[in-house]
């Protein structure tokens, strides 16, 4: 059992080892998944793994340790302490997991990697994920229009971000 990175009392965050990937490529092409979430080939999932200023990490289940998802982040190195939360994708929805893992992710970004600001982009048609988002304190910085092309057309991203006094705040003030 690899260590956990980072725990709730359901869930944890663990690093994603190669013998994974089989798993990490069904939840990634599953169809719930691939209208929001970009596909990669094996050996870019094998390079995000090994590469520093990368985290490529398996959501489980505690206990079971049954794997529901996927993070990657990028930008761990950055000089600027701006880190990319690249993507989730999980393979459980509508039991929670999805804002258990965010708030696992907040965490080991603000108080584990140091990060000063982290931003992200969702598809604007993403409306569970844009509501999770704001809930949990990210803002809208502004919208990419018609930047991806997809089989039925061009489609916009919003990108959002938080920085660290606004963890930090939304913290304090959602355990109030």
């Amino acid at each position: 059992m690899r260590p956990s990175i980072a725990q709730s009392n359901k869930i944890f965050l663990t690093e994603t080892a190669f013998e994974d990937l089989d798993t990490v490529l069904s939840i990634e092409n599953s169809q719930d998944a691939e209208k929001f979430v970009y596909s990669w080939p094996r050996a870019r999932h094998q390079e995000a793994i090994t590469n520093p200023d990368e985290a490529h990490l398996l959501l489980k289940e505690c206990g079971s340790e049954k794997i529901i998802g996927y993070v990657l982040l990028s930008g761990l190195t950055n000089e600027d302490r701006s880190i990319e939360f690249r993507r989730i994708a999980l393979s459980i929805t509508g039991q929670g997991y999805g804002k258990m893992a965010l708030a696992l992710i907040l965490k080991l970004c603000f108080e584990n990697y140091g990060c000063h600001r982290l931003w992200l982009d969702v598809f604007e048609d993403n409306h569970r994920a844009l509501r999770l988002y704001q809930k949990m304190g990210f803002i809208q910085e502004g919208t990419l229009r018609e930047c991806k092309k997809s089989n039925t057309g061009y489609r916009s991203m919003i990108i959002m971000s938080m920085l660290e006094q606004e963890y930090y705040r939304h913290r304090s003030t959602s355990r109030s």
